[in-house]
């Protein structure tokens, strides 16, 4: 094969993560000829620097938590969690960073994978440059699809740079707890990270902007998280804005706008995302570089009719979950257009549309307690200038949270559509409420009228039997 060689596909894949190897799944699905091309591991940033790295430290952490409040076991647990035991597993779920499982999952699909970066080079072509310095052109007969995802952002500080600060990478992938961690950030990396990493032996300070954590959620939960941050040693500081960042020797030291001089080991910086799409070629096809690629529900980028931006590229929503969800759209849309029989179902909640983004999109932070929540908060509905009401109801008043744990504490609520009488969303907080998101995502997206929610018999005794006090508390209010 010749250095420039051209190489027809039907779609052409930028991003291995999970998000690229959705859409190729659905377009291999559909018979149609795929070409993947990835810059750097297979899997992407969920497997090796985020989602799955995280909840691997953190999952011993909560289960530790639960542990604590269960007589007979809470006593055989309140030595300190074997750090190195943890990093170790750490290590095997990401497969100490190689991506060999995933290649092999990815031929097995029959897409052909190109290492190395991939540049637009004009209308349905990209242009790939290997590791070794060789180009291939590659064209798409029916669709380029952008799923580079996003990086982390870092403060204008002077000086940064020369602190060396972490990022979420470094959070998720570091070999040893530092003695001191400063993590500057009120959102869910900020929130996980100083969760785990207080657990696993650091003394976690954590800056805040704002006024608390977890900020897009219904204000209870983040005042649940940092209030269990602080019980568990953390130093939680909000209102806080950090001025200078400075490495002493090995020590960072931190001033904020308060005038508090803080010292660490190691600062993380979990403050913001933006676009990896700044070397992708967008200039060759009248894009800006660097900027999130804007779609409609089908993910095809405004005025193309062959690029599409599936996952955090598009600034849709930054969720793996969710990313994943657009591809298998993208990917039926993609095939669809392919076919030429007829148009795609671009209606709401259509085959072909990404109607969730906007409804219904769950999320579980995993703090202990956990966080979990779908579609709109009470804010969020009254500014989209619904007629709603709020329901809450204390979680630990069910039976089966007592079991759970004896001091459970927790919080849920309900938002109802007053006109409709149907869920637009509803939030928990609490021990174990990540495994009752669902429940709730099915009817927010299935807009179940309250009246038929009657219907849904919890069963008992377990957690889920908030779901019918929920609906008491709203009847009787």
């Amino acid at each position: 094969m010749t250095e420039m060689d051209s190489i027809a596909y039907d779609v052409v894949v930028l991003g291995a993560g999970p998000v690229g190897e959705n859409v190729a799944e659905r377009t291999r699905a559909a018979g149609l000829t795929t070409a993947v091309v990835e810059s750097e591991l297979v899997g992407g940033e969920c497997s090796y620097w985020a989602c799955m790295p995280s909840k691997a430290l953190l999952r011993p952490v909560i289960a530790r938590s639960d542990a604590l409040h269960l007589p007979g076991l809470a006593e055989t647990v309140q030595g300190p969690l074997d750090t190195a035991r943890v990093l170790a597993h750490r290590n095997e779920v990401t497969k100490d960073w190689h991506d060999d499982g995933q290649v092999t999952w990815l031929e097995g699909i029959g897409a052909d994978l190109y290492r190395g970066h991939g540049r637009l080079a004009g209308d349905r072509t990209v242009e790939v440059t290997g590791p070794d310095g060789t180009r291939r052109v590659l064209t798409a007969r029916h669709a380029v699809a952008v799923c580079t995802g996003s990086r982390a952002v870092l403060p204008d500080l002077p000086g940064l740079d020369q602190v060396k600060p972490w990022t979420s990478r470094e959070a998720t992938s570091a070999q040893a707890a530092p003695g001191r961690l400063a993590v500057v950030g009120g959102g869910v990396v900020a929130a996980e990270m100083a969760t785990a990493w207080q657990a696993l032996g650091s003394r976690v300070t954590l800056l805040v902007r704002g006024k608390g954590l977890l900020n897009r959620m219904e204000p209870f939960v983040g005042e649940a998280v940092a209030q269990s941050l602080t019980e568990a040693g953390a130093d939680v500081r909000t209102g806080t804005s950090v001025t200078s960042v400075t490495r002493e020797g090995g020590t960072v030291v931190v001033v904020t706008d308060q005038g508090e001089r803080i010292e660490a080991d190691e600062i993380l910086f979990a403050t913001g995302r933006a676009p990896r799409s700044d070397d992708i070629g967008l200039e060759t096809i009248g894009l800006e570089p660097g900027s999130w690629l804007e779609t409609d529900d089908s993910l095809r980028v405004t005025g193309s009719e062959w690029l599409y931006a599936v996952g955090d590229v598009n600034h849709r929503v930054l969720l793996t979950h969710q990313g994943k969800y657009q591809a298998r759209i993208a990917g039926a849309a993609i095939a669809a257009r392919a076919s030429g029989t007829a148009e795609p179902d671009t209606r709401a909640w259509g085959a072909h549309a990404a109607t969730a983004d906007h409804a219904a999109v769950p999320q579980v932070v995993f703090t202990a307690p956990e966080a979990a929540a779908v579609g709109l908060s009470l804010a969020e509905a009254e500014q989209a200038g619904h007629r709603v009401r709020a329901v809450d109801y204390d979680i630990s008043w069910v039976a089966g949270a007592y079991l759970y744990g004896e001091d459970y504490r927790g919080q849920a609520r309900m938002v109802v559509d007053l006109e409709r009488e149907i869920l637009l969303g509803v939030t928990f907080v609490g021990p174990g409420v990540g495994e009752l998101i669902h429940s709730a995502t099915v009817a927010v997206v299935g807009q179940v009228p309250i009246s038929r929610l009657w219907h849904a018999v919890p069963s008992y005794p377990t957690i889920s039997e908030v779901w019918l006090r929920l609906l008491e508390a709203y009847r009787d209010s």
